[in-house]
């Protein structure tokens, strides 16, 4: 036996006590010790495992330095699903038994982005692909090319073809798997909308849809049709246009073509040079935003087909009964539910306003003005509605209108929001000229009507307008009258 001294604590005395160490007590701990490693050491194993396998794919992060420098075209594709939320997990090009998490009788999207100087992950990825993901049960696979799309400008250019024909050749495999090409849609921001058109030329237009998010203009401006987006490249072909007159796409590439406020000068961007890259990029960037107001509902903002964004704003082209009872297209996601009548129109250029920030769609109303003057007036009639405290002001953009004696004149007044029920209508007529007399509009009729629903016209008789003073009256049912 061992013995060791330890100090008595009454006296102070060193005390020698006996302590036994059972050996066969240790062994029996250390057997014990050893038993229990081995049990636990596997579940460790897969607890370590299980951890590793559950890391997430991250989009490839970059900084300017490797936009100087040039990046080599890497293409990795990301899959989310609503199973593993914003989880991403990298596809193999190579071997689709390895992509276990991709469900081939899924509805398959590929998100693509654009150039990027900075080397940055797209700020609105994850957005898009949750709000994909909330509206439908589908594969999204994000399409990261930030290697190659972090350099020159020209030299990413350059890339848009190769990033295509890499994409093209794993939906190949897709479709060798039992995938089917009407259930595959390509949504492309920029460069990422002609990489969309690459990857549908090469599959002879077969894919379901390609949603093209302002395709980029410089080095696209008037190539052949195999060198861009086309409206060929897929089954159905919807595109955005919000920056048609800098980075963006001026003429029409798709069975439809969205030209939000013209196709430019987005409201709430900056318009001179002062308020830095956000001047270059806020208008480009408008149209991810808008096709996330289309993903959430937010509201419909509704789009009318029309020759010129000019005859638009001056209430020439509000007639919808080309499309039925489902009326004038909605921009965005649904616009699918228009797409056999748009298919039978060829190519349908269409215009819709918006406010400066989310949410963006306006509420639309046709205005029709019959006076009894005897001379002819040109000039401005801007309307308010109120209901209960809540005011919408018209956004009026047109050109001076010609009022004439017993004719009717069409205009159209666009609310920031929507006034459930009317109460009062507040009026105002303008020449815009301060040197000529104040005139005054006899107005015998004044009507308006709600474009985006169903609901009946209002109407207010015998009002007269003296220029630049507004005038507030309580309108009825048009159908309460014969006129």
């Amino acid at each position: 036996m061992d013995t060791i001294s330890l100090p008595d604590p009454d006296d102070g005395r060193i005390e020698t006590r006996n302590i036994f160490v059972h050996q066969s007590l240790l062994s029996s701990l250390l057997v014990l010790s050893m038993f229990l490693w081995q049990l636990l050491t596997p579940l460790l194993l897969i607890t370590v495992q299980t951890y590793e396998a559950q890391q997430c794919e991250k989009f490839t992060k970059l900084n300017i330095g490797h936009a100087i420098i040039g990046t080599r075209l890497t293409i990795r594709l990301l899959l989310y699903t609503r199973e593993n939320g914003f989880c991403g997990s990298l596809m193999s090009h190579i071997d689709m038994s390895a992509n276990s998490q991709l469900n081939l009788s899924r509805p398959t999207t590929f998100v693509i982005h654009g150039f990027r100087p900075t080397g940055s992950p797209p700020v609105w990825l994850k957005d898009i692909t949750e709000g994909l993901l909330a509206r439908s049960d589908i594969n999204v696979i994000v399409v990261d090319w930030n290697r190659g799309a972090a350099t020159s400008y020209f030299k990413a250019v350059e890339n848009t073809k190769k990033a295509g024909a890499n994409i093209t050749a794993f939906i190949e495999m897709m479709q060798n798997h039992g995938a089917s090409l009407s259930s595959i849609h390509l949504i492309g921001f920029s460069l990422g909308a002609h990489i969309s058109g690459f990857i549908g030329a090469s599959l002879n237009g077969s894919v379901g849809r390609i949603s093209a998010l302002d395709p980029a203009g410089l080095m696209f401006r008037g190539t052949p049709t195999h060198d861009r987006l086309d409206s060929t490249d897929a089954q159905f072909v919807d595109v955005l246009h919000t920056d048609s007159d800098a980075l963006g796409f001026n003429e029409p590439l798709g069975h439809i073509d969205f030209y939000a406020n013209g196709g430019k000068d987005q409201p709430g961007c900056p318009k001179t040079i002062f308020s830095g890259e956000s001047y270059f990029k806020c208008d480009h960037q408008r149209s991810v935003a808008l096709y996330m107001d289309s993903l959430t509902r937010t509201c419909a903002s509704r789009a009318y087909p029309c020759s010129s964004y000019k005859d638009f704003l001056n209430g020439k082209c509000l007639e919808c009964d080309q499309f039925g009872a489902a009326g004038c297209p909605v921009f965005g996601y649904d616009v699918t539910e228009w797409k056999d009548a748009l298919l039978k129109l060829n190519q349908t250029k269409t215009y819709f306003t918006t406010n400066p920030k989310t949410p963006f769609c306006m509420t639309n109303y046709r205005m029709d003005v019959v006076i009894w003057n005897r001379d002819v007036h040109w000039g401005y009639v801007t309307v308010k509605l109120h209901y209960n405290g809540t005011e919408a002001v018209a956004k009026i953009e047109h050109t001076a209108s010609e009022f004439k004696k017993y004719t009717e004149t069409t205009l159209l007044a666009q609310f920031d929001k929507d006034i459930q029920r009317v109460e009062k209508v507040s009026l105002k007529f303008s020449t815009g000229n301060v040197l000529k007399p104040k005139q005054k509009l006899r107005v015998l009729r004044i009507r308006l009507t709600h474009l985006e629903r169903e609901q009946t016209p209002l109407c207010r008789y015998d009002v007269l307008l003296e220029e630049n003073r507004e005038v507030t009256v309580r309108p009825i049912p048009c159908e309460r009258s014969s006129f």
